[in-house]
């Protein structure tokens, strides 16, 4: 089962870009180009909004036209509509707020600053325009995509998050300063997917840079909360990252735990790593189990699977999108209409949906511009056609621009029920809610490209091939090109397997008679005696000599192919 889960999501990962898009499409060429149009209305409209009245701040207030930090002082905004700014076609602006960012951006800051937050929009924004950067028309520099200068800022945001890492259970802690280090007085309790929304930009991280500190960090987190499950297969809300106790016991599928099983399902799709897969293979059906009813996900009790709370929370309407990436159509277009009714009902998803009672939740009522049931349209019908997914995309433009639009930008609802304004407008607006409106009626975007189209890295060897499609969002709707880790990873192994020839080359040559042992023991023979570290052309004094695993430095270029950013060689 298994081995077809595994093969299941790598087709329709290849699959989803190519599909036909006349079956049942409602959407005629012109209709989508006066969308596309008007979506980019709205981007510009909030972009040019934060530029003039909020930046260097991290957020616009759109109500009082001016801005505030809120996640660390990064300019956050800024960092996070980078990559939308390409998908929506504006290379000018793309170069010139990469080279801003570099000259204005400072992560040497007493700041303390969220570990999640700061993974998914920092580091993973960072990392996809560097990804992006050469098709924005960037003078990269020799050895791209395994350098640049925003791979070089990523990592330094990245490392700047690795104290919350050194926990017993290799768990991080929510809050780290970005100066000094975890607070002594630091809470030890991390909501799930602040401890399992890591391995896909730490794994990037790891692969373009050489260094796995990043990767390991991140896998050791996920097994550790692997561990923690309970016995009917279900983990918690909040957890204890010391002892590994559960504090909140809700198990569901949004808020606090969401992106953790996202990532399990897109980790395993862009390293092809089985146990990824695995994990969620078991957790699916205990999710299947304890908490679907009527193709409603509920909260439930980890441990029992008794209902605690009957609720649907807006963060999980992503859940349908996923499902569309596992194969699993039928589902996710049955839980994905129940969740349109919603939007339908009340102009937006409020944070909590009471379901016995078909309406909001008392002081869950707003809609923060949340893109998730937009993300899940956008897969969908790319895997389907379904005109209803299209639909849902009409009914989103519609109600943000007529109940959020403001002179500065757009504001999140308070309160879905009288439509009340709040004066925030959260970076995610411009990252996600805007960018997967636009690929929703934008089929032939270069993010949905079918491998007609491909461009070459400048790496240390010259033969990458990059951008040819099976781009992997990060939960911030950031895409990476599962291509580049392996053109990085590559040049690391063959750096270390040119490493090891030339090692071969400062081993002694053995005479025949000390390799018989004609004349007593070998280790007698002045032959035997290696060069010493000091002697070496390969190592550098006190390092050790590893065995050799490969024999040959390279391939030549005519043995790789890559179809949709899935590399292959002759010998696969």
């Amino acid at each position: 089962m298994l081995t077809y889960l595994y093969t299941t999501i790598l087709c329709v990962i290849h699959v989803l870009p190519v599909i036909n898009h006349a079956t049942g499409n409602e959407g005629t060429d012109q209709e989508m180009y006066q969308y596309r149009e008007r979506i980019k209305s709205m981007f510009y409209h909030a972009y040019n909004s934060y530029l003039d009245n909020a930046f260097p701040y991290d957020e616009l207030r759109p109500l009082t036209c001016d801005g505030q930090d809120t996640w660390g002082s990064f300019s956050l905004t800024l960092i996070d509509a980078l990559d939308t700014l390409l998908i929506l076609g504006n290379h000018t602006e793309f170069q010139r707020v990469a080279s801003l960012l570099q000259d204005t951006v400072d992560f040497d800051i007493d700041v303390n600053a969220s570990v999640f937050e700061t993974n998914i929009r920092v580091v993973g924004g960072l990392l996809s325009a560097h990804l992006l950067s050469k098709r924005a028309g960037v003078e990269v520099e020799m050895g791209w995509p395994c350098s640049g200068p925003l791979l070089r800022m990523a990592e330094e945001a990245a490392r700047k998050l690795l104290p919350a890492f050194q926990t017993p259970t290799g768990m991080p802690y929510g809050t780290v300063n970005l100066l000094m280090g975890v607070n002594p007085t630091e809470t030890p309790v991390t909501c799930t997917a602040g401890v399992g929304t890591f391995i896909l930009e730490f794994a990037t991280l790891s692969r373009l840079t050489g260094d796995p500190v990043f990767e390991d960090v991140a896998r050791k987190a996920l097994r550790s909360l692997w561990k923690t499950r309970s016995d009917i297969g279900l983990v918690g809300n909040h957890i204890d990252v010391i002892t590994s106790k559960w504090v909140a016991q809700d198990a569901g599928i949004g808020a606090g735990v969401d992106s953790y099983f996202e990532y399990l399902v897109k980790g395993a799709i862009m390293l092809q790593d089985e146990e990824l897969l695995s994990m969620f293979s078991e957790y699916d059906k205990s999710i299947k189990n304890y908490t679907k009813f009527d193709d409603w996900y509920l909260w439930v009790q980890m441990h029992k699977g008794t209902v605690s709370m009957p609720v649907f929370q807006s963060l999980e309407a992503f859940w349908p999108g996923l499902q569309s990436l596992l194969g699993d159509l039928e589902n996710a277009m049955r839980t994905f209409h129940n969740y349109c009714t919603v939007w339908r009902q009340l102009g937006g998803l409020p944070e909590f949906y009471s379901i016995p009672q078909g309406y909001t939740v008392d002081k869950r009522e707003g809609y923060p511009l949340r893109p998730e049931l937009i993300e899940s349209a956008m897969y969908l019908y790319r895997a389907t056609g379904d005109p209803s997914a299209l639909q849902l995309g009409r009914d989103a433009v519609e109600s943000i621009e007529k109940i959020t639009r403001v002179h500065c930008g757009f504001a999140s609802v308070k309160d879905l029920r009288d439509h009340k304004l709040d004066n925030r407008m959260e970076s995610f607006f411009l990252a996600e809610t805007v960018k997967y409106l636009y690929l929703l009626f934008d089929p032939d975007n270069f993010v949905h490209n079918s491998g007609s189209e491909f461009e070459t890295g400048s790496g240390p060897q010259g033969d990458c091939v990059l951008g040819a499609g099976g781009y992997i969002f990060n939960t911030e709707a950031h895409p990476l090109d599962p291509a580049a880790l392996h053109c990085c990873s590559r040049v690391q192994e063959e750096r270390r397997e040119l490493q090891d020839i030339l090692l071969s080359f400062s081993e002694p040559i053995v005479s025949p008679v000390a390799q018989t042992g004609e004349e007593g023991d070998p280790a007698d023979s002045p032959h035997q005696h290696p060069l010493s570290s000091s002697e070496s052309i390969a190592l550098k004094p006190g390092a050790k000599r590893k065995a050799r695993t490969l024999s040959c430095p390279m391939q030549p270029f005519s043995s790789r192919l890559a179809i949709l950013g899935q590399i292959f060689t002759d010998s696969t």
